[in-house]
């Protein structure tokens, strides 16, 4: 098999995309909200910049947030399970719906505000890919209100075999895609939509811009991996260094100091001088 170089869920092949494409952009929207395509009146991307200098930048968000219809849906992609995605995307939605709030408006003009996950690990004990979440009282399942609504797709719980007409599978197939020959069967299906957007995949992965823009992205990536790992060596350092000075304190053997921290013998002198 050929593996793909560079997947749909890469956050800048993504963001790039669909901003060039704003019509797939819709579609795919559509397919996941389940309304009509030609219910959409109004259609707008809110942050279509990628400006290199912010792509340089340490934990960037490459998100793409959108006005339809008077709501705000944020679509948002997921790698790794960090182990603390529904804070964060509870974040990410009170953030949204928080900073939609006009000065000298009122409560009751704040948006209905959605956030789409497309996420590329398991993060529920369920069979279904799809989930979504309201804000529902616990025992009648009363709506409290229709403002708030996060909806998660985990792609590796869709089926191995999708169906041309199954237009969420087919698009959320799409992102799964890990090889050459993921991308053949789903152009085999012969479905217009789904071959303009690999048209689309492809156009985008060889252009100087997105290859200029990846490259610092995944800078962006190494240099941030290197700030929590230091982060973490200077906490664990820190940590070390308090029981240290508390066994010295208890005059014990420097031996004992260095299997018991996991410190060098310098750094114990360092630290007892």
């Amino acid at each position: 098999m050929t593996k793909l170089k560079y997947r749909l869920t890469n956050d800048t092949l993504c963001k790039m995309l669909f901003v060039k494409y704003p019509h797939l952009l819709k579609r795919l929207i559509a397919v996941l909200l389940q309304i009509p395509l030609e219910s959409i009146r109004k259609f707008e991307i809110r942050n279509p910049e990628m400006p290199p200098e912010v792509l340089g930048d340490k934990f960037c968000r490459l998100d793409i947030n959108m006005d339809i219809d008077g709501q705000r849906v944020d679509l948002e992609v997921q790698v790794d399970d960090e182990g603390d995605y529904p804070e964060r995307v509870l974040y990410y939605w009170a953030r949204a719906y928080s900073t939609a709030l006009a000065k000298g408006g009122k409560y009751s003009d704040l948006p209905r505000t959605i956030i789409i996950s497309i996420l590329d690990f398991n993060l529920f004990d369920c069979a279904e890919y799809d989930s979504e979440f309201m804000a529902l009282e616990r025992k009648r399942h009363t709506l409290l209100t229709d403002k708030f609504d996060i909806r998660c797709y985990e792609l590796p719980k869709l089926p191995q075999t999708v169906i041309a007409d199954n237009y969420s599978e087919l698009w959320l197939s799409l992102f799964r895609a890990k090889t050459e020959e993921d991308l053949a069967k789903l152009e085999a299906l012969e479905v217009p939509e789904m071959r303009e957007a690999i048209s689309a995949y492809r156009h985008v992965t060889v252009t100087p811009e997105f290859q200029e823009l990846e490259r610092l992205r995944t800078k962006a990536r190494h240099d941030e991996a290197q700030a929590l790992y230091n982060a973490g060596r200077k906490a664990e350092l820190a940590r070390s260094s308090d029981i240290a000075k508390s066994m010295m304190a208890d005059n014990e053997p420097m031996e004992k100091i260095i299997k018991y921290t996991g410190l060098t013998r310098e750094e114990v002198e360092s630290l007892r001088s």
